[in-house]
């Protein structure tokens, strides 16, 4: 066993103009950074849950990705965030959603899981919440730029078109690697502490163009986040409502426990069998309690990353 971090950034298909772009270094430089800092975490003894936390809140704060600062607009022009974080040694969790004041969802749902009774809070029972905790709130237009809203734009122009984050044919010059206008827009991370224990964190801003009011697999325990130290913890990005209909995160463990499947093959047939058969796209990051690590996607590709405390770390983008 050895402690290693886990992150994702969205998964999607390639925007065929971007593959050398000075852009796809920015994410790889994003990616590596966030990675190493897990590691650092980890090294220093620290848990898994704080090194997933701290993962998922500078993704957060990077608006290269859909979570906190940059992310989507909602058909109404406003934003909605969603996060959750469990621990796989006492299996609490804690989640908050539809909130569009508090700068680190993240934080939020890591309160939530320590300082609650319950589970998930949402909207402005979950912003009244941390706010009564002392986490930093901010204006909606915080967590706006201006490439967002022209995706909005775009998919407003679209016949009202709901885009997921990341797939899609543009060839506008200086594009992402993954498309943003068709991203899975998730970022999540998964981590194994130096104690054995497990924890996974996952973090959103929705996607284009949707419903006010619409939630994801996200913030929902066991559809795109779970953990748990008897098998694994798992972030899941992707088609949220299949995700949901599959409760893909706890499938996987449960295709451990059950099943005796090793890791990679319980993910696998998460993501290539049983999303692909509902029609779903997208992807998960896990690692299990021997620090067995997996990043399967059915889609052309997927921001991640992982770091073993005392090895290099790995950023990947393309398949």
């Amino acid at each position: 066993m050895k402690p290693v971090i886990v992150i994702h950034g969205g998964a999607g298909a390639l925007s065929r103009s971007a593959m050398s772009s000075d852009k796809e270094q920015r994410y790889r430089a994003a990616l590596l950074s966030i990675v190493t800092r897990g590691q650092d975490i980890l090294a220093a003894h620290g848990s898994a849950l704080d090194a997933v936390t701290e993962a998922v809140r500078l993704l957060e704060e990077c608006p290269l990705f859909n979570a906190g600062r940059g992310s989507v607009f909602t058909h109404q022009g406003t934003h909605e965030l969603d996060a959750c974080v469990m621990d796989g040694h006492s299996l609490q969790a804690g989640a908050v959603t539809g909130v569009s004041h508090i700068r680190n969802p993240v934080l939020a749902a890591r309160t939530v899981l320590e300082r609650s009774p319950h589970v998930m809070f949402t909207a402005a029972g979950a912003e009244a919440f941390a706010r009564d905790h002392g986490l930093e709130m901010v204006e909606p237009t915080f967590f706006s730029t201006d490439e967002r809203y022209q995706q909005l734009l775009r998919a407003q122009a679209g016949a009202g078109q709901i885009l997921l984050d990341h797939d899609g044919e543009r060839q506008a010059q200086g594009a992402d690697p993954i498309d943003p206008d068709r991203k899975f827009g998730t970022v999540g991370a998964v981590a194994l502490d130096a104690a054995g224990n497990l924890a996974a964190a996952t973090s959103t801003g929705g996607m284009t163009n949707k419903q006010v009011g619409r939630v994801g697999d996200s913030p929902i325990v066991g559809a795109g986040c779970y953990a748990n130290n008897q098998t694994v913890a798992v972030s899941c990005t992707g088609t949220g409502e299949v995700f949901m209909r599959t409760v893909a995160a706890y499938d996987v463990s449960a295709l451990m426990e059950y099943a005796s499947l090793p890791l990679p093959d319980a993910a696998d047939k998460v993501v290539m069998a049983k999303i692909n058969a509902l029609g779903g796209s997208g992807g998960l990051i896990a690692v299990d309690h021997y620090g067995n690590i997996a990043l399967p996607f059915n889609s052309e590709g997927m921001y991640r990353g992982y770091g073993y405390v005392g090895g290099t770390p790995v950023v990947g983008i393309y398949r």
